[in-house]
């Protein structure tokens, strides 16, 4: 059997990081045409099938699973050691890929990684917008970015942020026709705008914590989104009753634009830490990258 050519299994494994033909050109900067051509001469060398092909979507088939299982640690293997080879020049180089919320990007890490982009003009970074968690490892990512609570074990992970919290408020126009809640449980008779969960698709339960009780409570109303700019704005105008994060509510809470709810039952958060595999600790734009965004209490 004809050896696989090394940049067709690198372009395979790029389509099924990308679960998308159109996805996958567009990252390795070809036409579609071509990286489907190379996919198919190379389940041709093999003489299997590798992968499933529909008008909306491309998985794995059984083999191209294993396939893709086998290749991508040793791929990833090949990358850290190449990337630490790079150590040796005077500066860090390489690309660093992370996962992580829109609230921690605006709120947090892009103020603190914006300066590497002059002072470290070989390193490339890409940060990925997603709420929900993804297998970093299995998925390319160098690293992720999630509330420290929600970190599993089997990883590193560093604090770069202090606790926070969710807090419910709605504007004095809303309260004037509607009496304030003094329990969460009143949520259940105000228009509260939901949040709709990206990962799983439901809708997020308020949590609440007071005096060692703690208690959610699903809330009803117009009003369903994922954002919370939009979420504020919507509070601003009237619309109801907002749980957003207590750091994007600071300025209209203070001018009385806004009004602060169950202040005594918010519970805080642990907060944003960044976690990784322990094999990527050692690499130097790696390492640039996690001492940028450390949380230093000062």
């Amino acid at each position: 059997m004809p050896r696989p050519d090394f940049n067709d299994l690198l372009w395979f494994l790029a389509v099924t990081e990308e679960g998308s033909f159109t996805r996958a050109a567009a990252k390795l900067g070809v036409v579609q045409s071509t990286l489907s051509h190379r996919i198919k001469r190379l389940e041709t060398r093999m003489g299997i099938r590798l992968l499933a092909r529909t008008t909306r979507s491309v998985s794995t088939t059984e083999a191209g699973e294993r396939l893709r299982r086998s290749l991508a640690p040793r791929v990833c293997e090949i990358e850290e050691e190449i990337a630490s080879l790079m150590e040796l020049r005077e500066k860090p180089s390489g690309s660093v890929r992370l996962t992580l919320s829109h609230h921690a990007l605006e709120r947090l890490v892009w103020r603190k990684l914006r300066p590497i982009l002059s002072d470290y003009p070989d390193i490339a970074l890409e940060l990925n917008i997603d709420s929900g968690f993804r297998d970093i490892v299995g998925e390319g990512f160098d690293a992720g970015i999630r509330l420290g609570e929600s970190i599993g074990n089997d990883m590193i992970a560093v604090r770069i942020g202090p606790d926070w919290r969710l807090v419910a408020v709605a504007s004095p126009t809303y309260l004037a026709a509607n009496p304030a809640p003094g329990h969460p449980q009143d949520l259940l008779r105000h228009n509260c705008i939901n949040r709709r969960l990206e990962t799983a698709g439901g809708l997020y339960a308020w949590e609440f914590e007071k005096g060692g009780k703690e208690l959610r409570v699903r809330v009803e109303g117009q009003l369903t989104l994922n954002d919370d700019a939009t979420m504020i704005d919507a509070a601003l105008h009237g619309h109801g009753i907002a749980y957003v994060p207590e750091d994007m509510v600071v300025e209209p809470v203070a001018s009385g634009d806004l009004i602060l709810l169950l202040d005594d039952w918010s519970p805080r958060f642990s907060g944003y830490h960044i976690y990784y595999p322990s094999r990527r600790q050692n690499l130097p734009a790696f390492r640039v990258i996690v001492d940028a965004l450390r949380y230093r209490d000062v």
